[in-house]
Order: structure tokens, then C-alpha cells, then sequence
């Protein structure tokens, strides 16, 4: 698939056209010069006064709190903030979502590495509400939020929804931590820059790779003494690496680029969605479903009564025949959906930008009669839909 990918004339989802090792050096060493001064020294374990001290303060002023400190894994971040929070608290329990990527993708490392324990104040496809907070029956140190909750299709709640959802968790005595992975293309769903969406939460946590196109790395932000605090802790977790320069290069090269792109790309995928919809009625398919209809953040998923394996076969037939990737791969969720389905899912990026709706219906139909033939076990061509 890749290779199929590579060869495409036109892609439309972000983050599906791998690169070599070379091409990935050439790109940061393009990008790198206008990110960060290359005549400055290499880090050293993390020192302040060098490239990652630079890219923590950037990131808590994007962000807009007192601090933040860099770590080379999310979901070493998300650990040691809960820990540090399950300590000053004193109650190691957690309440978040059973859909979230702690719960999901994280090998349950909260419980087994950080001895917390987990309660579910919903197990709905959304965001928690203030009332469902409110009736957690047990007491809770800290309320973790997903913003935006991938797993239900990146879907974020109104501004009211959240707030009310932040103040029930400050009634019930409880902290409030971000898992902001995505947070950085937020702000037009809520209509607010990120320091008021940050404000909020007494820790946030944010993704260089995800959304900024870093090669890894991620953030905590925060009060001064708490980064402080989570300083420790990542040196204890082995997050105090002895160099990671190219991380940190990336993610503010990412700072610079991507970010004052972002509310453009969420705006280009509610075009996106909406001519993927038409595409998808108009070739005559009975059933699917693009989720949320009005994408909140700049990704949204796809659904189709078909299994993944036949569609992923339709996904290189289209890309090598009619040189156009619509799609990425699809998979069979483990957490939601019904038996017979597949989903995909689509990150609109600088390359979609492109695209008109008339190209996105048109590439549908192509798509749709690769699905076709390779349900008929023929090898693919365009052909009459």
C-alpha cells in the first residue's frame, strides 16, 4: 500500500505517503533553519538553555501557562501528570472516558505502571457530561479529558458543555487534566485561541507528531512548580534522554508551519466531509456514514458495509490505476461498530487543500467502482460505475 501511495498522482489524506530516512533528513534540513539557530549546541540531557528549553517555552507560550516541559512519549506525559496528581490529591482514582486513548491504546499503563484506577462517569460515544460527573457515586482526584475523543470520531463538546463539564469536576474536589494530544486544532470549534481552551485544566498535555508533523516527542504544561514536579518524574520514567535535537527541531519547525495552518485545514475538512457524503450517495451506495458530518477538528472518519481487506485492495487499485489516494487503510474498529463494517480515517492537511468539491465527488465514484470490481474479484480498472 505504500508503494501504491508513493506513486499516486494525487493524495488527498495527510499522513499515509511514508518517506525514506533520506527524504525525511533532506525535509529537516530544509525546514531547520528557520525553526532554530543550527550554530547553537546540541542538548545535553535536556538542558534549559538550549534546543529543548526553547521548545518548552514555546509551547507553554502557544499554550499560554507558566510552563511545560518536553517528553518523548505522550503516553509517558499522560502518566506522569495523573501520578503527580494522584499524589497531590491524595486519591489514585481517575475518572475518564473508556473510549480514551489512556484506555485504548496505552497498554493499560495508567494501572500498571502508575497504580491508578479508572472510573467511567459515560461509556456514550462523546465527551462526559457535567451531569454524568456529577453523579460519579465515588469520590475521583482528577477528570481526564480527550480533546478532541478520537475514538468517537474526533468529536469534541460545545464550549458551554465543556466548561459546565470542568466546573462539575472542580465541585467534586477534582483536578482536571487535558489529553490534549490534538488540542492544537481546537480553536475554531470552540471559537477561542488556546490559552482560554488551556486555561481551563490544571495540566494539558500536547503532541508534536500528530498534528504539527514533528517526528515524535510531546509536552506538559502547566504551573511552574507542577512542571517542576513532572521534571522529576520523567527522569524516573527514563524520559530524560541524552540528546533529542531532531524531536525537538521538528516540533518547532511544526510550531511555525502547521500551526497557523490548522484553522484552515479544519475548515477544508467540513468541505471535505460534506462532497465525501455526496460522492459516496450519488454512486448509489446504500449505507455509510461520514462521522461526525460536520467534522469539529481537521480529521473525521468514513464507514462502509464492506470488510477492510476489500477495501484496502480497492484503496491500491485506485491509487496505481487512476493515480488518486482518497483514502487511507481501512480497519475493522476494535472498540465500536457493528460486525461487516470498516473504517477509515481522514486527516485534511496542506495537499487536500487542493481539492474542490467536484474532485472529492468525482474520485468517490472512481473509488467506489474499485469497490465494485473487487467485490467481483476482478483485478480493477476504471471502467463504467
Amino acid at each position: 500500500m505504500h508503494a501504491a501511495f508513493r506513486g499516486a498522482r494525487r493524495v488527498l489524506p495527510a499522513g499515509v505517503r511514508r518517506e525514506t530516512v533520506r527524504e525525511r533528513l533532506d525535509r529537516l534540513v530544509a525546514e531547520a533553519p528557520a525553526a532554530y539557530d543550527l550554530d547553537d549546541w546540541t542538548d545535553f540531557y535536556g538542558n534549559d538553555d538550549g534546543i529543548i528549553g526553547e521548545l518548552e517555552r514555546r509551547t507553554a507560550g502557544a499554550l499560554g501557562t507558566e510552563a511545560a516541559v518536553f517528553f518523548p512519549t505522550g503516553t509517558m506525559a499522560q502518566q506522569v501528570a495523573l501520578r503527580c496528581w494522584a499524589g497531590r490529591t491524595a486519591n489514585a482514582t481517575v475518572a475518564g472516558h473508556p473510549l480514551s486513548h489512556m484506555e485504548v491504546h496505552e497498554g493499560d499503563a495508567w494501572a500498571v505502571v502508575s497504580g491508578l484506577r479508572m472510573v467511567h462517569p459515560t461509556h456514550a460515544p462523546r465527551p462526559p457530561t457535567a451531569a454524568e460527573i456529577y453523579d460519579l457515586p465515588e469520590p475521583f482526584g482528577a477528570l481526564a479529558l480527550e480533546l478532541p475523543l478520537r475514538e468517537a470520531g474526533f468529536v469534541l463538546p460545545t464550549w458551554d458543555e465543556l466548561t459546565s463539564a470542568v466546573e462539575a469536576a472542580r465541585d467534586r474536589e477534582a483536578v482536571v487534566h487535558f489529553d490534549g494530544a490534538r488540542l492544537w486544532e481546537c480553536g475554531p470549534h470552540f471559537g477561542r485561541p488556546l490559552p482560554e481552551i488551556a486555561a481551563l485544566a490544571d495540566s494539558v498535555y500536547v503532541s508534536f507528531y500528530k498534528s504539527l508533523g514533528g517526528i515524535s516527542g510531546a509536552a506538559l504544561a502547566g504551573t511552574e512548580d507542577f512542571v517542576e514536579e513532572a521534571r522529576a518524574w520523567r527522569h524516573r520514567y527514563g524520559g530524560r534522554l541524552f540528546q533529542q535535537w531532531p524531536a525537538a527541531l521538528t516540533a518547532l519547525a511544526g510550531l511555525d508551519r502547521e500551526l497557523p495552518r490548522l484553522p484552515e485545514y479544519v475548515a477544508h475538512a467540513k468541505v471535505v466531509a460534506r462532497a465525501l457524503g455526496e460522492g459516496l450517495a450519488g454512486a448509489g451506495v446504500p449505507w455509510f456514514r461520514v462521522h461526525p458530518g460536520v467534522p469539529h477538528t481537521h480529521q473525521f472518519q468514513v464507514w462502509l458495509p464492506h470488510p477492510p481487506e476489500l477495501l484496502n485492495e480497492a484503496v491500491v487499485h485506485h491509487a496505481e490505476q487512476a493515480g488518486t489516494a482518497l483514502f487511507g487503510r481501512w480497519h475493522e474498529p476494535a472498540t465500536a461498530g457493528p460486525p461487516g463494517m470498516a473504517m477509515t480515517e481522514l486527516t485534511v492537511g496542506a495537499a487536500a487543500l487542493d481539492w474542490t468539491e467536484g474532485d472529492i465527488r468525482s474520485a468517490t465514484g472512481e473509488f467506489m467502482n474499485f469497490v465494485r470490481r473487487a467485490e467481483g474479484g476482478e483485478a480493477g480498472g476504471l471502467g463504467e460505475s
